[in-house]
């Protein structure tokens, strides 16, 4: 039945593919990342930034995406928002996750956690000799980069999954806080009668374990299935109720036993959670951006960094790459362009910009091999799509050090202080290693202050600027213009 509806899929997606062709010009960009990676505040700034651009819109004004070629060139007519090409996917809350940026009491909107979209139309004027005035769309595609993480699970069995993370866990950067979870795991009988309440028992402390596994102490990043921690209207369903099992090699359940429940329920996970998301909707990308909070990591210490590296190259590692053409678009999508972005370049000084563009490719080497030498293009970034910090030349003495300036959030602390959310600070967050490979070397989690030569804040988003008109003008940002030079700026000739 699945390879059928893999084939209805496939048909389906095919005359979505040959309508968008016949259409016009578009593409359909994946923005994903791992949890707190800053997907919204990317397509929201995006957003923001392409509808707020423009020669009619403007005019004389300062372009503030200097390397977006189609704009620095003066070719950019306007942008603005169309009604999304997908009825039954939500709309991406654009406008409430701007007011919630902007907005008086301004904060971090809330991050994603399910699938949304988000259609914007630029016009624009073909570049000489091409042509006259042009149109282009793109359908951005919201999802959460822990559902990537599920893909893998289609090729295991409910067996080898078990055995895989009860593994996982005792490694040393987890024992700690999967003890209780793997105690009870080991208390319980495989070949025992099915028990509801013991595989609600079950699910609720592995869950429990994965929640602590991604809290800000630790930010591991390697923890699926997705959905436990995003389970969004299917919480208490059978299919989010089960968890991993001490199953010997070569274990076959029998019947009506709590393994062959637990199995049951795993194998529903994958066909009617995984398998659809996968054929309905990760299938159809164009290009892709994988946003990547690597300053969490680095704050948590080497095992952490680690840990995030493997999540990567399985989220790389489910990407459908290779050269794309009109007959692959058709038939089966394939992407084309990736860009793995650091997210937060604003927390670092810009001397420590190319340092953490390098740990960031040491991260992904393999992945990006593996993808180049599929045909694809992928470059490698340090980015803020809204930058909440400004740099500053502090004298200390006869020294003068860089330091950023922003309003850390409130509950946020270094050395002893404890900021309010409220007040400005001045804070010197270090250097970086210069030899990326030094930030994964030794087992530490959760790094004590004063162990490392960086430590990181959280900062509330910028105050916003209004313009002679009283709008809202476009906020500040690192390097936004040149992620959208790399995703799109060729297919605007």
């Amino acid at each position: 039945m699945s390879t059928f509806a893999d084939l209805i899929a496939e048909a389906r997606n095919s005359a979505a593919n040959l309508s968008e062709l016949l259409r016009g010009k578009g593409l359909r960009l994946g923005v994903t990342g791992l949890s707190r990676a800053g997907k919204t505040v990317f397509i929201t700034a995006l957003a923001q930034h392409l509808t707020a651009l423009g020669r009619q819109k403007n005019p004389g004004q300062k372009n503030p995406l200097p390397v977006f070629r189609v704009a620095s060139e003066g070719r950019l007519i306007g942008g603005r928002l169309e009604p999304q090409p997908d009825d039954h996917i939500a709309r991406f809350a654009y406008e409430d996750h701007l007011a919630a940026l902007t907005g008086p009491d301004r904060h971090w909107p809330q991050s994603t956690k399910q699938i949304s979209e988000l259609r914007l139309c630029l016009d624009f004027e073909r570049s000489r000799g091409s042509g006259g005035p042009s149109h282009f769309t793109i359908d951005i595609v919201d999802y959460p980069g822990e559902w990537l993480l599920d893909l893998p699970l289609l090729e295991k069995s409910y067996a080898v999954w078990s055995r895989e993370t009860l593994e996982a866990s005792a490694a040393a950067a987890r024992a700690p806080f999967a003890a209780d979870w793997r105690g009870f795991a080991q208390s319980l009988d495989p070949s025992g009668p099915e028990d509801e309440s013991v595989a609600r028992r079950a699910a609720e402390m592995f869950t429990a374990y994965l929640r602590a596994a991604r809290g800000d102490a630790y930010a591991l990043s390697t923890l699926p299935p997705g959905r436990f921690l995003m389970p969004g209207d299917l919480e208490g369903s059978p299919a989010l109720t089960f968890a991993p099992l001490p199953l010997p090699e070569g274990y076959e359940a029998m019947p009506a036993t709590l393994a062959a429940m637990m199995e049951r329920r795993y194998e529903a996970y994958k066909t009617y959670i995984v398998r659809p998301f996968f054929r309905d909707h990760f299938a159809r990308l164009d290009r892709q951006i994988v946003l990547v909070d690597a300053l969490s990591a680095l704050n948590s210490g080497p095992a952490a960094l680690r840990d995030l590296q493997t999540a990567l190259n399985d989220v790389l590692g489910a990407f459908r790459i290779g050269r794309s053409n009109p007959l692959t678009k058709l038939f089966r999508p394939q992407i084309d362009k990736i860009l793995v972005a650091a997210t937060k370049a604003d927390h670092l000084h810009h001397m420590s910009h190319d340092r953490l563009e390098a740990i960031l490719r040491q991260l992904t080497a393999r992945a990006i091999a593996r993808s180049e030498f599929s045909g694809a293009k992928v470059d490698v970034i340090a980015m803020a799509a809204v930058r909440a910090t400004r740099e500053v030349a502090v004298r200390r003495g006869r020294e003068t050090l860089d330091a950023i300036v922003g309003t850390p959030l409130a509950g946020e602390s270094l050395d002893g202080e404890v900021f309010d959310g409220e007040s400005e600070a001045a804070i010197f967050p270090g250097l970086l290693p210069a030899d990326p490979r030094a930030a994964f070397r030794g087992d530490a989690l959760a790094v004590p202050e004063g162990e490392a030569d960086y430590r990181f804040l959280r900062f509330r988003p910028p105050a916003p600027t209004l313009g002679p008109d009283g709008a809202i003008q476009p906020l500040p940002h690192i390097r936004l213009d040149r992620a959208c030079q790399f995703l799109f700026g060729d297919r605007l000739k």
